[in-house]
């Protein structure tokens, strides 16, 4: 454990960053950050090497120093471009996707290029048509920036390497705008969330310390069940086990779990029945150093913790170590039957929600683990069940699903759940509709639902009635499910009553002045080499005509005229 002046130390160290003009850094490795720097960007102010007057409106300054922040290098090219590079994950170069910033300082229609080139993958749902978020000081909600305006290509300036670029147009100069790579979910956010629902004294509703992170941040460990589950009895208890964000970067599964236990503390109809028949235990992160600190996949430490469930260590893996020791005691236990272990992750390059599931042995087993993702898909439409996979993946070994399918009793199901960064597919409609938070939470409130069919199907619940449930839930028909007809069933019956509560998510686009049309929808990444070669080669075409469109005298008052001038090229394969 680090003693307090080694703390401050290290601190100082992990949240330095640096800033350089691109004629500086030239024959620099564009793959990373060197060597000495390991933090982020503080209040870094973006100009020519050249430039030694006064500090003036447009010189953007660069800010990463804030709770689960990301940006450890800004080269400034121009006045009308940046290239920004990724903090690596701390003790662990590898991993380098997750961003989250803020510039601030602009002029009125200040119109710029952010290119981000140092992204450790190379499949990215930027290819399909994601796009970064963003808000500002007076419009704190989140929006996407349209995918019209994002570009995602080789570069041969950047060795070949994939590189994300986006235009945006700052509309107001008092305002610091927030760019992520997808909605950020904080360690402090958590802590006011699980604080505000112990305020309100549910008697069904308990937190507990589960154990403490190598920083000394809190592992909360959330009971919610009906009082008298908690007291011995000669019946046993079922309990369903869900935990989430072990992946720091990995910010949708946050806002499913919430999505969850908003569900579940409610007076719900269906929620009572669940709490006084169940017993539900979750962890809803499990990485927190991780996620204050902005990495993307690794803890403090670097490990990827989804991959310690075989051994954890105490010292280097506490958060897992003490979930396992739960898990472990929990099935030991004479009187509980844990049912399910569900992990709640989120997807950087398929779209929909989906499960992960083991391959069992046993028939009985194998059709029980097919039948809770059937009954998913008919609630959330969201859920794609032909995507659902069951597997024995050598390279997942050591994660929580495989680890615990193969320890656990031989009545406990468990799934990875996974939900897309970007979007998912109407299977209806054929719709593509972006995630929101909202529409992130739905699918927390629909899981939860989709226990109560389960149980009801298994005969541990009683049946209500569409209307003395007060919802649009419908009692699905008797499915006879194997683990071979599992990708067969596509009949989808989606829950509605209690979508899209906050209309300022309706709309996946925000009034910043560069983002005035329809996200442009993508179509199928499954190219040919030689739409491969065109895509790359329109997106280079598409932004080199936004940075000659920047940098034209003549530009319009709108970024309209540059907006013009990319429908001639927005229907290529992006």
């Amino acid at each position: 454990m680090l003693d307090d002046d080694k703390k401050d130390i290290f601190y100082k160290d992990l949240f330095r960053g640096t800033f350089v003009d691109q004629n500086e850094s030239a024959g620099s490795d564009s793959d990373g950050i060197s060597d000495s720097v390991v933090g982020n960007v503080s209040k870094s102010l973006a100009i020519s090497s050249g430039y030694t007057g006064k500090l003036q409106k447009g010189h953007l300054i660069f800010d990463a120093c804030f709770e689960s922040g990301n940006l450890g290098k800004v080269v400034y090219v121009s006045e009308y471009e940046y290239n920004l590079f990724i903090r690596p994950d701390t003790c662990n170069a590898r991993f380098r996707v997750w961003f989250n910033f803020t510039v601030e300082n602009t002029k009125y229609e200040q119109r710029v290029i952010f290119n981000i080139v140092n992204f450790s993958k190379t499949k990215s749902l930027y290819r399909e048509g994601m796009s970064p978020v963003v808000k500002s000081s007076s419009r704190p909600s989140w929006s996407r920036i349209p995918q019209k305006c994002v570009f995602y290509y080789k570069s041969p300036e950047q060795k070949k390497k994939y590189v994300m670029s986006f235009a945006f147009s700052f509309d107001c100069e008092e305002d610091v705008y927030q760019f992520a790579y997808c909605y950020p979910y904080t360690y402090s956010r958590l802590q006011t969330y699980l604080g505000i629902l112990e305020t309100k004294q549910y008697t069904h509703f308990k937190r507990e310390l589960l154990g403490l992170t190598i920083q000394q941040r809190r592992l909360d460990l959330i009971t919610i069940t009906h009082p008298s589950n908690l007291k011995e009895t000669a019946n046993k208890k079922r309990v369903v086990f869900v935990t989430a964000r072990v992946h720091p970067g990995e910010t949708p599964s946050s806002y499913v779990c919430q999505g969850f236990i908003d569900f579940m503390v409610s007076d719900h109809s269906i929620a009572q029945q669940l709490r006084e028949r169940l017993i539900f235990k979750i962890v809803p992160m499990l990485n927190p150093d991780g996620v204050y600190l902005g990495n993307y996949r690794s803890s403090l430490m670097g490990f990827d913790l989804n991959r310690q469930w075989q051994s954890p260590s105490l010292w280097a893996h506490p958060t897992i170590y003490a979930t396992k020791q739960l898990l472990m005691n929990l099935d030991n236990n004479p009187f509980i039957d844990v049912n399910f272990f569900i992990d709640i992750h989120a997807h950087s390059t398929l779209m929909n929600g989906f499960m992960y599931g083991n391959i069992y042995e046993d028939e009985k087993r194998a059709e029980r683990q097919a039948r809770f993702p059937s009954l998913l898909s008919q609630f959330a439409e969201d859920f794609s069940l032909p995507q659902t996979n069951f597997n024995k993946d050598t390279l997942k070994a050591g994660t929580g699903r495989r680890t615990l399918g193969g320890i656990l009793d031989d009545h406990t199901i468990c799934y990875t759940l996974e939900v897309s960064f970007y979007s998912y597919t109407n299977m209806l409609t054929n719709e593509m509709i972006p995630y929101t938070e909202e529409k992130y939470a739905r699918l927390g409130r629909n899981l939860a639902r989709t226990f109560y069919e389960y149980y009801s199907n298994e005969g541990i619940l009683c049946k209500m009635s569409s209307s003395s449930r007060g919802d649009s839930i419908h009692s699905p028909d008797n499915i006879s499910i194997s683990i071979y007809s599992l990708h067969n069933n596509h009949n989808l019956s989606n829950i509605n009553s209690e979508d899209d509560h906050s209309q300022h998510h309706n709309n996946n686009v925000n009034n910043y002045g560069i983002n005035k049309e329809s996200i442009v929808q993508p179509t199928s990444s499954e190219y040919c080499l030689k739409d491969r070669l065109k895509y790359n080669y329109d997106q280079l075409k598409r932004l080199n005509q936004t940075l000659n469109s920047l940098s034209c005298s003549t530009i319009s008052d709108s970024f309209s005229v540059s907006s013009h001038s990319l429908r001639s090229t927005s229907k290529d394969k992006s």
